[in-house]
């Protein structure tokens, strides 16, 4: 499959992304000796993720079906769709590293998880020789952001999913893009195809006092493309998908913006009371017509 040329821009987000899997297995999520050994916990995460999936599932409930992790990183979620009752379980990232520290996550946990390392876009490729096709597709929290482009990204999807499969993507939403580091401010475009590039030297869970170099990225160059409604739903429509749901969410996976408060209840970021409400997740599921 050829992409789109962008190869130097992902190959700085491979690097930054090696970084935060250091990170975050050493301190920057917490112990994940604690979510390894409690075989009930399941992550905030993946509990919104189920919560959008689960209406379009039979019984709605993923009990019995195949499902893939797309961009799964070090598997922190992944491992809950196992513990959710899923018959099989695979994750997919481009990071050698974060796939790593994934298998040593799942193995504690005692939990059957297969990882393969691939760029998203080229998941069908990579998956060929390896598996059938799967009953759901998922990716959620800070995904197609690192992505240029969506067609491929679409296209591996839908040759992924068997027929009837549904795809959800729960993920940050696009008029974040356009606003400032304070989130007050209107300061660069939200259409698909805008790039940003900007220098990080920390990870956005890191505390200081953590363990990896003390949460400190030495590959600090970033790339960050946005994606509006249009061209994430035009992608997956043109990929023969068929859109059921979309929907907007007040709760976000992480602090996208300075002044949200964390809730323990569900382990998400909210706005603050007294400040206006405004979509900070967005959510879509699509299928495969059978």
């Amino acid at each position: 499959m050829t992409l789109p040329e962008s190869t130097n821009a992902i190959n700085d987000n491979l690097a930054s992304w090696n970084d935060r899997a250091h990170i975050h297995a050493n301190g920057g999520y917490g112990d994940l000796d604690v979510l390894a050994s409690n075989p009930s916990h399941i992550t905030g995460v993946a509990q919104r993720d189920f919560a959008v999936l689960a209406p379009h599932l039979p019984d709605q409930s993923i009990k019995g079906l195949r499902i893939l992790h797309l961009q799964c990183h070090i598997g922190t979620d992944t491992i809950c769709w196992h513990r959710m009752g899923a018959a099989e379980v695979w994750g997919l990232d481009f990071s050698s590293i974060s796939l790593e520290y994934a298998r040593k996550l799942a193995g504690k946990a005692n939990v059957a998880v297969t990882f393969v390392q691939a760029d998203v876009r080229k998941a069908a490729e990579a998956l060929a020789d390896q598996c059938g096709t799967f009953d759901a597709i998922v990716t959620s929290a800070g995904t197609i952001t690192w992505l240029p482009e969506l067609t491929a990204w679409a296209k591996s999807i839908e040759s992924l999913l068997a027929p009837g499969g549904v795809f959800a993507i729960r993920d940050d939403h696009p008029m974040l893009f356009a606003l400032d580091n304070s989130g007050l401010s209107v300061v660069q475009d939200c259409f698909g195809g805008t790039e940003v590039v900007y220098e990080e030297d920390s990870s956005y869970v890191t505390d200081p006092s953590c363990e990896g170099n003390g949460g400190i990225l030495t590959h600090t160059v970033n790339h960050n493309w946005a994606h509006d409604f249009q061209e994430i739903i035009g992608a997956l429509l043109q990929a023969g998908l068929v859109l059921e749901s979309l929907h907007e969410h007040d709760v976000a996976d992480w602090r996208s913006l300075p002044m949200l408060e964390f809730d323990e209840d569900d382990e998400g970021w909210r706005m603050p009371d007294g400040l206006p409400r405004i979509p900070l997740t967005f959510s879509i599921i699509a299928r495969k017509p059978r």
